[in-house]
């Protein structure tokens, strides 16, 4: 449960987060293997990620969570592993494994669809850890409550959806890292790429909380006598919970030989369902991306839009179908070039084409929200959703900061970020803040547009602000993130309870990876302002 911090409390992850940049160095914890810098870790691990469920508990067979956990684990397969990874990885089959894996996690949205739930919801908190979760459980709770398991501290680990709710944790390791493309010809051009994917527990934990036997093996840099094995990127990761297979690092709805694959927006869309995409960073990010575009590289922003969009495209000349509800950021983020987006890259917003929005603008399919300058960014996309609904139409919502997304809440629900290992500090205008509506409200207007749209919908919901908080090493960030994250997933579980049940709804709370914070002194959490002294 994200509430209201203690003052002392809000003023403690600044000071931590303040001095421990400056310093480099901190004693509550530090990213990556040396315990004695701050930064020495700004990118993904192999950790085993957690996964919460809602609507699954009570039920039979593949909708229930426990028919891919314990001994029904893929991990003690070596055919099910092959089938996975086209090969049996080293090192990681494993007896007593009881870690699902996150294709798994496909399979399980399209087991309750079979089962007759109507509404499905797939939240995924981009770069959320067990750990980083356990970070924000402790600020929030200011004490520490547990150091394995589930826990408390946030609504998605306390709320029991009626008694529904299961816990459980996956593997995200990819089929491959290293794989070469080109966006304008959409061909892969070394297939199998450089390193392959697995997971050995013996050297990364069996269970999230573990203590690792070498940290150096969830980064790719092992001891001796263990496997190199690729961690994932979110493009990866994500076509893995939406499409139910393995590919390689950034590919966006393809397999690993770069041909497209449908994923479950697809497959229920035919069906005649709605389907919605919300998150706090741009919309054709990687995430949002896989849920329904098509392409080899994740950085392909203007042309994954167009699939998104219903536009031609270069993997769709004859256009997708598009989404329902599209809400997102990017909006003010320009760039004259751009060689990762291939030859047809237009000079202008980096991640919608300004000749595509005019599309969009005039063409009637969507009602268009867009940041507006001076009017509140939730009454643009409040009117933006009535007027959806009264006229039933599409809703395509595009806000955000010159900093790619939404403004970064802070540990304390505040807007004040402290430095980071990033390029440039951020800091942000009266305006930024009142021009853009939070991921919570871009939540509620997309399930007003979906469920005006039918009987039956799917909808991703994306906090994608812990992983770019925990790019840049910013604890403070970062435990925000899963707060405001949080509130959004309250919007889901206050709209099941007015209109559904747990019977015929799903949520499942995950994960595309974890980063790699390592947290020496829990207590240092609780009013840890009193610990630290704030760097000059």
């Amino acid at each position: 449960m994200s509430g209201d911090s203690q003052e002392t409390g809000s003023d403690s992850l600044a000071k931590i987060q303040l001095a421990a940049i400056t310093d480099q160095k901190s004693d509550v914890g530090y990213w990556g293997i040396d315990p004695d810098v701050w930064s020495g870790w700004k990118t993904h691990s192999n950790r085993l990620i957690p996964v919460y469920t809602f609507g699954t508990a009570q039920a039979d067979g593949a909708t229930n969570l426990n028919y891919y956990t314990g001994e029904q684990s893929s991990y003690r397969d070596e055919d099910r592993l092959r089938g996975l990874y086209g090969r049996v990885p080293e090192q990681t089959v494993d007896a007593a494994a009881t870690w699902m894996d996150q294709t798994d996690i496909a399979r399980l949205q399209q087991a309750g669809v079979d089962a007759g739930k109507k509404y499905v919801f797939l939240v995924v908190f981009d770069g959320m850890s067990w750990q980083m979760t356990q970070n924000a459980a402790i600020y929030n709770q200011q004490k520490v409550t547990y150091d394995e398991g589930r826990g408390t501290g946030t609504l998605f680990q306390e709320y029991t959806a009626d008694e529904t709710t299961q816990f459980g944790f996956m593997v995200t390791s990819p089929h491959n890292n290293g794989t070469i493309t080109n966006p304008t010809t959409q061909e892969i051009l070394n297939p199998g790429g450089a390193i392959r994917g697995g997971y050995k527990a013996a050297a990364g934990g069996r269970t999230p909380w573990d203590a690792h036997a070498d940290d150096g093996y969830l980064i790719g840099s092992p001891q001796e006598g263990n496997p190199i094995h690729a961690y994932t990127d979110s493009a990866s990761s994500a076509t893995s919970m939406m499409a139910g297979i393995k590919t390689y690092n950034n590919a966006i709805g393809v397999d690993s030989t770069g041909q497209p694959v449908p994923s479950i927006a697809h497959d229920l869309q035919d069906h005649g369902w709605a389907v919605g995409v919300v998150t706090s960073v741009p919309f054709s990010h990687a995430t949002p991306a896989a849920a329904y575009s098509h392409n080899v590289t994740r950085k392909d922003y203007q042309d994954i839009s167009r699939d998104l969009l219903g536009l031609p495209s270069v993997s769709h000349p004859e256009p997708l179908a598009g989404l329902d509800v599209v809400i997102g950021a990017g909006y003010g983020v320009t760039e004259d070039e751009d060689e990762n987006q291939g030859d047809n890259y237009e000079s202008g917003n980096k991640y919608l084409a300004d000749s595509d929005l005019k599309t969009l603008q005039s063409d009637g399919r969507y009602v268009v929200a867009l940041r507006t300058a001076s009017q509140s960014g939730q009454t643009v996309l409040r009117k933006a959703a009535r007027i959806a609904v009264k006229d039933r139409k599409r809703l395509f919502g595009f806000f955000g900061t010159q900093f790619d997304h939404l403004p970064y809440e802070t540990a304390d629900g505040a807007f004040n970020p402290m430095p980071d290992v990033a390029a440039d500090d951020e800091s942000y205008t009266e305006a930024d803040l009142k021009e853009n509506p939070d991921l919570a409200e871009m939540t509620r207007a997309a399930l007003q547009v979906l469920e005006s749209r039918g009987d039956r919908f799917w909808m991703l919901m994306e906090a994608g602000d812990v992983d770019w908080a925990s790019h840049a090493n910013n604890l403070d960030h970062a435990i925000g993130a899963v707060n405001s994250g949080d509130r959004a997933v309250q919007v889901i579980v206050d709209w099941v309870e007015k209109n559904s049940h747990w019977d015929e709804s799903l949520m499942i709370v995950t994960s595309d990876h974890g980063h790699l914070f390592q947290l020496k002194n829990p207590e240092l959490l609780i009013n840890g302002a009193q610990h630290v002294k704030a760097a000059e």
